[in-house]
């Protein structure tokens, strides 16, 4: 396994709960594993998932997130964004079990894409996400309700990000709108845009992140800030008035990603005093100032790439994911590279670290003794309507 590089960041009480250093009952969700989880102090974890994994052989399929801890992405058959592992594992049709090292939403849409007779599982079934939580079903369902009185139902076209739960997804299916990734937004917006009416009527739902959206809308498709609107669930109305809605193009939900969302200008400018010539690159989830000031954005894949193709002696500032950023110091460290992570605190994706060896263990033992725990299904009518979501995606041009 490979020693961590150093990053200049300094855990703060918030990243050391997250890290299971502190206790916080407020921050668990109440699931249990139903069985005795290895402790972390145990010697053998690693001789223990290998042999797991060998014992299931060919029957089972291991997905680990970008995100993931370097113990877990070490037993990884695959690595990717949550969307390459979700077209992985249905490329897969052999393998019995799908082991998806990720977050619910994830491991719902490989349930989605993958075959009746396969099982997903999660190692821990607490690994959620932030910012699909903030978009529910009934939230959704309400603000299509709140369009629809205002006049505009008829010329929107959701656009759901990967990073939304099934039922969102379904919601989306169902009123004819399409998924996006963060590398195909652009694509996904221009296709909805075309869908939804005669060019100065059409409009776009934006779920669940408004941050990609904007941006998206912003940098890319050459909009101004004021044809976006942020819809509230939180407020009657969504906080907007009936005024607002028509005149908006892009109504975005107020969701974000609670990683990418912790980055800043100031973040930005920091940087560029400490490191000079460093080029900022970001992921579109980050906020509009941000993303702004940054000499680079682009999806998760594309950052890996950029850095993949940077000369030797160039020197980076990434703003995403601490686990991507220190494995990626590593990996270029002999080329000369300097990657340094934008912010000056830990900002590691929390329900992600969740998933740890001891849970991966556990759930790998569980499945070659022939139990299986864990598993995530979606409801045939929800499976439907989001496959079809996915489908769109997938035939863009």
């Amino acid at each position: 396994m490979t020693t961590a590089q150093p990053l200049d960041v300094q855990p703060t009480p918030l990243a050391l709960l997250l890290l299971g250093r502190e206790s916080d009952p407020r921050s668990e969700r109440g699931v249990e594993c139903p069985g005795d989880l290895p402790a972390p102090s145990d010697p053998d974890l690693v001789a223990r998932a290998r042999a797991a994994k060998e014992r299931l052989g060919d029957r089972v399929f291991v997905l680990g997130h970008h995100y993931q801890r370097d113990e877990v992405i070490e037993f990884a058959d695959v690595t990717g964004d949550s969307f390459k592992l979700a077209r992985d594992a249905a490329a897969r049709p052999d393998a019995e079990f799908i082991v998806f090292c990720g977050v619910h939403f994830m491991a719902e849409s490989a349930d989605i894409l993958t075959g009746d007779d396969q099982r997903v599982i999660l190692p821990d079934l607490a690994a959620g996400c932030s910012m699909a939580d903030m978009a529910t079903a009934e939230q959704v369902a309400e603000c299509w309700d709140v369009l629809t009185e205002a006049g505009v139902a008829e010329a929107t076209v959701p656009v759901s990000y990967m990073n939304s739960s099934a039922d969102i997804k379904a919601f989306t299916g169902k009123h004819g709108g399409t998924i996006c990734t963060s590398s195909n937004a652009r694509r996904a917006l221009e296709w909805a845009f075309a869908q939804g009416g005669p060019a100065g009527d059409a409009k776009v739902l934006f779920l669940p992140d408004q941050h990609l959206g904007r941006n998206t809308a912003v940098r890319d498709l050459g909009m101004s800030l004021e044809d976006c609107v942020v819809y509230n669930p939180h407020k009657p109305g969504g906080g907007l008035t009936v005024e607002e809605l028509r005149a908006a193009k892009m109504i975005l939900w107020r969701g974000h990603c609670s990683v990418h969302g912790r980055f800043s200008l100031e973040s930005v400018r920091a940087v560029r005093e400490r490191i000079p010539g460093v080029n900022v690159l970001v992921h579109p989830e980050c906020k509009h100032e941000v993303v702004a000031a940054a000499d680079y954005v682009g999806s998760t894949e594309h950052i890996i790439q950029t850095l993949e193709a940077a000369p030797a002696g160039s020197k980076w500032a990434i703003g995403t994911e601490l686990n991507l950023v220190r494995r990626l110091a590593n990996r270029f460290a002999d080329q000369d590279k300097e990657i340094v992570f934008l912010d000056k605190t830990v900002c590691f994706c929390s329900t992600m670290n969740r998933i740890d060896l001891p849970h991966l263990v556990w759930a790998l033992e569980s499945l070659a003794d022939g139990k299986v725990v864990n598993r995530i299904e979606v409801d045939p009518e929800t499976e439907s309507f989001a496959k079809l979501a996915l489908e769109r995606m997938l035939s863009l041009p």
